[in-house]
């Protein structure tokens, strides 16, 4: 029987995984082992993903925790070669563009391990950005790339790779979404905050290009005390943006509730009845547009322009000086019809494993 490991870290790992795991083990063909690399460290940001999706816990726990992209990079390598050499897999299976997809598949190249890469292709043009240069690495690395959107397969092509390694699936993040879309509920929280659906704002923010920076940081509060003046804000906030916040000693009004990070089934509750949600995630982005909310991305740029073409997101720049001005304008305008992207069905894990049944293993 073959081996293939399947590689999580952080937070849209567990969702993107899920139903890749599921798929193949369905199939009685594999021998699968789940390693999580322990990237996201608390509970609300990785354990509640096993517990809420009812997926089984991992076989491997690397247990890194925090640190820098290099520290932290390199215990994951460190750590995770003991693993590929002790049971050496036929496959690796990583996904996005986290310090944990880089690291598994830059160890996993060198023992000449096959790679499959997960959301592959998607491309901000924006080197700055850490996740950027985790995506190009480990597109550059990898055997096998399942794409989310029509647009990556041209990035791979421009890149050298070869058209016979690139597979458009769809998005198993979607998957994810469709599965448990039902259970998706945020009414305690609502209730607790005396808030009604589709009449609040939804925030989420963690990039350190965002929330690092103190003057950066002020910006972002006097915005959003701006526009909570006209809409209750909910923040579930991530630990790091509430210790700069807290820090930086920044002042956030009445009108906006701070929440500890949410779990998957109320946070997707959250998204789906949200009045409007800004965000600099790329996950956001992707599953606000399956649900047709407006989404404001405080970015430069993204790699995910298809949510912008096909979907509800819309790029308003990292200068929140103007964000205010930005949803108004919105507002007054324009509203957004629901449109889903091509082949995000539920079914994106159900093509990779036909494909890793029929023409991989």
């Amino acid at each position: 029987m073959k081996k293939i490991d399947i590689v999580v870290g952080a937070r849209p790992n567990y969702i993107k995984a899920f139903p890749v795991y599921e798929a193949l083990m369905k199939t009685g063909n594999y021998n699968l082992r789940l390693i999580n690399t322990g990237q996201h460290y608390d509970n609300n940001m990785s354990k509640i993903f096993f517990q809420q999706l009812g997926m089984k816990k991992p076989d491997v726990d690397l247990s890194v925790g925090s640190g820098s992209h290099a520290a932290q990079t390199a215990k994951i390598m460190i750590n995770i070669e003991k693993e590929f050499l002790t049971k050496r897999p036929d496959l690796l299976i990583v996904f996005g563009d986290v310090n944990s997809t880089i690291a598994a598949a830059l160890t996993a190249t060198k023992l000449n391990i096959p790679i499959a890469h997960i959301e592959a292709g998607l491309r901000s043009f924006d080197r700055t950005m850490p996740e950027e240069i985790n995506r190009l690495l480990t597109d550059q690395i990898s055997n096998f790339l399942f794409t989310t959107s029509p647009e990556a397969e041209n990035n791979l092509l421009a890149e050298g790779k070869k058209k016979q390694q690139i597979h458009f699936v769809g998005n198993t993040m979607i998957d994810s979404l469709v599965k448990f879309e039902k259970l998706f509920n945020c009414s305690q929280l609502l209730k607790k905050r005396n808030l009604t659906k589709n009449e609040y704002i939804l925030v989420t923010l963690h990039r350190p290009s965002n929330v690092d920076n103190p003057t950066k940081l002020k910006d972002v509060a006097n915005s959003l005390n701006k526009i909570s003046e006209r809409s209750k804000i909910i923040w579930p906030i991530h630990p790091r943006t509430w210790q700069k916040l807290t820090q930086y000693k920044i002042y956030l009004n009445e009108g906006i509730y701070i929440t500890k990070p949410k779990g998957y089934l109320e946070f997707m509750g959250l998204q789906k009845h949200a009045k409007f949600i800004i965000t600099d995630s790329g996950g956001v982005q992707e599953e606000s547009t399956y649900f047709g909310i407006p989404c404001f991305t405080v970015r430069d740029n993204t790699e995910r322009p298809i949510t912008l073409s096909k979907g509800s997101n819309m790029l308003v720049g990292s200068d929140f000086t103007k964000l205010s001005n930005a949803i108004s304008e919105f507002t007054n305008k324009e509203k957004r019809n629901k449109l889903v992207p091509k082949k995000w069905d539920g079914k994106a894990a159900e093509r990779i494993t036909s494909i890793i049944n029929n023409k991989i293993l």
